[in-house]
């Protein structure tokens, strides 16, 4: 039986696909502007920003470098399965109005897609504006005339003009501030290789000095191997920061991106070999070049200080005698910051606009501009960005801070919701024996989600266990350990009890043709670029 035959016959096809509910005429459309080429630069340039530059110091003088580097380790493994999860989804079905939360309300359920949906909005909402704080303070290393304010204004209104835009716009600019920031994280890890083997000024030969001395594992909270343990788990905690959110980037680029079958997966397979590149090899030479108790990385830390200044990678170039770069790599942090923004206020008014299409926000977030801009969506974004005025008063650092670090524990919980969701898309095709036309299929599924889920589920549960030893309890660490979550089970719950929906789809409810006809179209009509001379090829092969 056909495609189109077994769709028309599928039962529940009409209650199971996310319902539009008024005419796309009157409120316009997303339009089909990325290239590969932004594609490819926005899969990763979303996943580096002042996590790794400044964020690792934090780990490194906390815990040491042995477990700074196996905290990402793990969790760029983690990153890596949630990229694959969402390739083969979004590969399958890259339709307009796209997001993970229009996927979990389709293979899933409504309701945890509402809940869902809303923590990525606020997630991603919140990390923009953490983002733009990091940035006023790199600029601040420089200089501290300009008022705080001003600043913070500046970025809102570039972020903002880039994003109101047409998308090729966001795609351009996102281009090359992500090609800075790899040029950047680059040329870091290729001088502390050569520090590594005493290629600096002073040709003092760092190898593995540091992990010796002060030591590779510093203990946390108590003595001896449970100290150590517990080092390590509190820096794979910490390290979710730095990635957390960053695939769901691509998949909310998705319905705007032309030839979504050919680029996605390329920027899937490519995608592990950069994170590894990156963050791999990075934490391993933060480790090597900067010491656990380098007396300016705890001065910083304990001073909230942010930019060159605390960024474990220059102060370890300073250490070699190589000056004169932390200007430079303050501007590339600078870059950093800017670029995370810009893509996190992107997916932040995607995921918003693809709910307004679900009706599960109100149907304003669907208004889209002649350049098929969810203008909307992006102006709403902006204006609850300006929560980062709370950094122009002392004490609303501390109120703004709280909300940063409740995001960590958002993202964990929007990854153990997007493992739900490709469980279940997995298992519906195996149901309705399709499973061989997945376009796109990466190794050792569904075991590997199944373990990851429980990993990430593990990590969100135990993430502020420092709370429960003798003298360690507050208010505030706790809540922002733990509040999330039952915020996130009274919108699930708010919503089931209020719409009465059922508690799982069942798999023979599950449409899983609608809208691959559009796909199977555009994968027809799509012809790949051919490369002209060898650098074309080149670039082809890099991009």
């Amino acid at each position: 039986m056909d495609l189109e035959k077994r769709e028309s016959n599928r039962p529940g096809v009409e209650e199971t696909v996310a319902p539009v509910q008024d005419n796309d005429s009157q409120y316009g459309e997303t339009r089909r502007g990325l290239k590969s080429r932004h594609i490819q630069l926005i899969a990763i340039g979303g996943t580096i920003g002042t996590g790794l530059f400044v964020g690792s110091g934090a780990i490194l003088s906390t815990v040491g470098p042995a477990n700074l580097f196996m905290s990402y380790v793990i969790m760029s493994f983690v990153l890596w399965i949630a990229m694959n999860c969402l390739a083969e989804i979004t590969t399958y079905l890259p339709i307009k109005r796209a997001s993970v939360p229009y996927y979990i309300d389709r293979f899933v359920d409504p309701s945890l897609a509402f809940a869902a949906g809303w923590n990525y909005w606020y997630a991603y909402t919140i990390v923009a504006s953490a983002e733009i704080s990091a940035a006023t303070l790199v600029v601040q290393y420089w200089t501290s005339d300009i008022p705080v304010a001003a600043l913070i204004t500046i970025f809102l209104l570039v972020i903002f003009l880039l994003n109101i835009c047409a998308v090729s716009y966001y795609g351009e600019s996102e281009f090359w501030f992500a090609s800075l920031k790899i040029l950047g994280i680059t040329s870091l890890i290729i001088i502390g290789i050569v520090l590594f083997f005493g290629g600096g000024p002073t040709h003092d030969r760092l190898g593995f000095r540091f992990w010796v001395h002060p030591g590779a594992f510093n203990p946390y909270l108590v003595s001896g191997a449970t100290g150590r343990f517990l080092g390590f788990w509190t820096a794979l905690v910490r390290a979710g920061f730095a990635v957390v959110l960053s695939p769901e980037i691509v998949t909310s680029a998705v319905g705007e991106s032309k030839a979504p079958r050919r680029n996605i997966p390329k920027a899937a397979k490519r995608f592990v070999y950069r994170v590894v590149f990156f963050y791999v090899l990075g934490s391993l030479v933060i480790g090597i070049i900067t010491p656990s108790d380098d007396p300016r990385l705890l001065q910083a830390i304990s001073s909230g200080a942010s930019g060159a200044g605390a960024s474990p990678f220059v102060l370890g170039i300073q250490r070699a005698g190589i000056g004169g770069l932390n200007h430079v790599y303050n501007a590339m942090i600078l870059t950093s910051a800017w670029s995370a923004g810009n893509s996190c206020v992107f997916a932040s008014s995607r995921v918003l606009y693809s709910l307004a299409t679900a009706g599960q926000a109100p149907s304003i977030f669907r208004r889209c501009n002649r350049k098929g801009v969810p203008y909307v969506a992006v102006s709403t974004t902006t204006v609850v960005m300006c929560i980062a005025y709370l950094n122009v008063s002392s004490g609303a650092v501390v109120v703004f801070q709280w909300f940063v670090n409740i995001t960590t524990i958002s993202g964990l919980i929007a990854w153990m919701v997007l493992f739900t969701c490709y469980i279940r898309f997995r298992q519906a095709l195996v149901y309705n024996d399709v499973l061989d036309n997945l376009p796109f299929r990466t190794p050792l599924q569904p075991y590997v989600t199944w373990f990851t889920l429980s990993l990430i589920t593990l990590i969100t549960i135990t993430n502020g266990f420092q709370v429960f030893f003798p003298g360690q309890f507050t208010a505030s660490s706790f809540l922002a350990a733990y509040i999330t979550i039952p915020v996130f089970l009274a919108l699930y719950f708010g919503h089931k009890a209020w719409f009465r929906t059922p508690w799982l789809r069942r798999l023979e409810d599950i449409d899983v043709f609608a809208g691959k006809e559009e796909a199977d179209r555009l994968e027809e009509e799509d012809v790949p670029p051919v490369p002209k001379n060898v650098w074309q090829r080149l670039w082809y092969w890099l991009a």
